[in-house]
């Protein structure tokens, strides 16, 4: 958004008819995605008893990948298996996995007290390259692994800030900035070290030009902050839009920093024919990752600390240590993680792109920008649970894989799309064939998919739910709703409260059956308290609301309260 940009732009103005191609690129992906998700989720609505069963291109194989993986981790089979280890001068070397117990601990007697000989020592200095700059993904997923942020707060926030003018468009697949703007970015670092930054600047000069390449810039560049940051009051910003503003500050700085390097040894001994091995590593040029650590203090984050190698002592091949001393390890095979938001991102970004064409611009599973509302409506619809930050699949959504086709639950669907739909904007494959061939698709679906069981239909508990007990107005069933329970003949007995209080599910049990209930927290004159209540009846209640008369039905009960103990 450069001033010269802008005017470059206008400068050198191209005919609307130029991108008539890539318009219909566009329309054919609307209308294919409404077509498919359209009838598909009609069609499997309606075989399966009525529970709304949503298909979509995007979030059907999100689905599917968060399926498979908890089925990997249900069937997984853990092995135990053991290590030999011999211990001297602080060194800890072990040797490779072996499965039978005994075989270890004889490996380690046999070695015990005995001497050890450096047999190798490799060394290899390695370097890590600064990170990039955030695009809306890698926001989210560090937003998530640091912070704990879903996708879509991530979103919001930053959507906040950029309406505040404190960051960039949000909404961008691009990792960097355009060439026009080395002189903002130097700009804006000089503003993160005076407005953000949680220690004394290290003192290099920063590398902008790494992080520019206009030719790796779609519709925006990277989120960075704006120069607003040196005019705004930052106690003022809300906490978690503070992270946010704090993350993509301090990635520029990451992302303009100089090489991480290190040196790693790995030494292999041996004692009494047997081979024990051990790795270190010594760092001998901080560079980038001192702002990353620097950050990591100020917001001391939630970030697992990663296993570190530790530094070993100065090690020659021929050096020999007398009078080891031994251990056996025990140790389990670990089954694949369940997924965070932060790795489920990462699996929608990279889904399907081993079969997209190189000039494919939109790889994986959905946009930057749609991810996380896909991910949101997963969760809304019961198909998807978050359990601290597992992201898992409820048991409805894994019935719903289950009887879904291939076709609609592999990413090879957008990846086909896709391939089809850059051939569409370059002109070289027409927009009715494309359409064609998605509507010769739903109808195939249609006509396969068209009959199910009396057992299949009630798979998804279409009409079957579970009977809480008897209302005690008019004898129907009440059962369990999204908003509490409640009578399904509807007759206007209010069976989820008493006395104004909202019921449990084992409360509302208790009341059907007459039974004397414990209620906490009723709301009285002096404050709350906590009383028995046992319902005797039902009386009717009407009060004006609005304007309108409300009648309705509700417990007459009979009050006890508590004993209280003896001091």
């Amino acid at each position: 958004m450069e001033e010269s940009a802008i005017r470059e732009g206008f400068e050198n103005l191209q005919p609307g008819s130029d991108y008539d191609n890539l318009y219909h690129s566009a329309l054919c992906r609307q209308r294919a995605d409404w077509l498919v998700g359209l009838n598909g989720t009609r069609l499997f609505t309606v075989l399966y008893g009525g529970k709304v069963l949503k298909v979509g291109r995007v979030q059907t194989p999100t689905l599917a990948m968060l399926v498979e993986r908890e089925e990997k981790i249900r069937n997984f089979k853990k092995e135990q298996y053991y290590m030999a280890h011999i211990l001297m001068d602080g060194i800890d070397a072990a040797t490779e996995r072996i499965d039978d117990k005994p075989q270890a601990e004889s490996i380690a007697a046999a070695c015990e007290r005995g001497a050890a000989t450096v047999s190798s020592v490799t060394k290899e200095k390695k370097t890590i390259q600064p990170p990039k700059l955030y695009d809306l993904t890698t926001l989210q997923r560090d937003a998530n692994r640091l912070f704990g942020f879903t996708a879509k707060q991530t979103l919001e926030y930053t959507q906040s800030l950029y309406e505040k003018k404190l960051v960039t468009y949000p909404r961008t697949d691009s990792q960097y900035l355009s060439d026009d703007m080395e002189d903002t970015a130097r700009a804006v670092i000089r503003a993160i070290y005076k407005a953000v930054l949680f220690e004394e600047p290290s003192g290099a000069e920063p590398d902008v030009k790494r992080v520019m390449d206009s030719k790796k810039v779609t519709d925006h560049h990277a989120i960075i902050p704006t120069m607003e940051i040196a005019v705004t009051d930052l106690s003022s910003v809300p906490e978690g839009e503070m992270k946010i503003l704090s993350l993509a500050a301090n990635r520029l700085l990451c992302a303009t920093g100089e090489k991480h390097e290190y040196e790693t040894v790995k030494a292999e001994f041996r004692c009494n024919e047997t081979i024990f091995t051990v790795s270190g590593k010594s760092v001998t040029e901080n560079g980038w990752k001192n702002f990353e650590a620097a950050f990591r203090r100020s917001y001391k984050t939630v970030e697992d600390k990663e296993k570190e190698d530790k530094k070993l002592p100065e090690l020659a091949e021929g050096m020999t240590f007398e009078g080891v001393q031994t251990k056996v390890s025990e140790h389990f095979t670990q089954p694949p993680k369940h997924f965070t938001e932060d790795s489920l991102l990462s699996a929608m970004e990279r889904a399907g792109a081993e079969d997209m064409g190189d000039e494919v611009e939109r790889k994986g599973l959905g946009t930057p920008a749609t991810r996380a509302d896909v991910i949101e409506k997963l969760v809304k619809d019961g198909f998807v649970k978050r359990e601290k930050k597992q992201m898992l699949p409820t048991e409805d959504g894994v019935k719903l894989i289950t009887v879904l086709p291939d076709a609609v639950k592999s990413p090879k669907l957008t990846a086909d799309w896709e391939n089809a739909l850059t051939l569409v904007s370059k002109g070289e494959y027409s927009m009715q064939e494309f359409i064609g061939g998605i509507e010769d698709m739903v109808k195939e679906l249609v006509q396969t998919y068209n009959s199910v069981s009396d057992e299949q239909k009630s798979m998804f508990g279409g009409g079957a739910q579970e009977s809480l007990g008897k209302c005690p107005k008019c004898g129907g069933d009440v059962v369990k709703g999204k908003f509490g329970a409640y009578c399904k003949n509807k007759c206007g007995m209010n069976v989820s409260r008493a006395m104004g209080a909202a019921l449990t599910d084992s409360q509302v049990k208790s009341m059907l059956e007459g039974k004397k209930t414990l209620v906490k927290g009723l709301k009285g004159k002096k404050g709350s308290y906590d009383a028995y209540l046992t319902p005797e009846g039902v009386e009717d209640y009407s009060y004006t609301k609005d304007g309108k008369e409300i009648n309705g039905s509700q417990y007459k009960v009979k009050l006890e309260f508590p004993k209280k103990k003896a001091d």
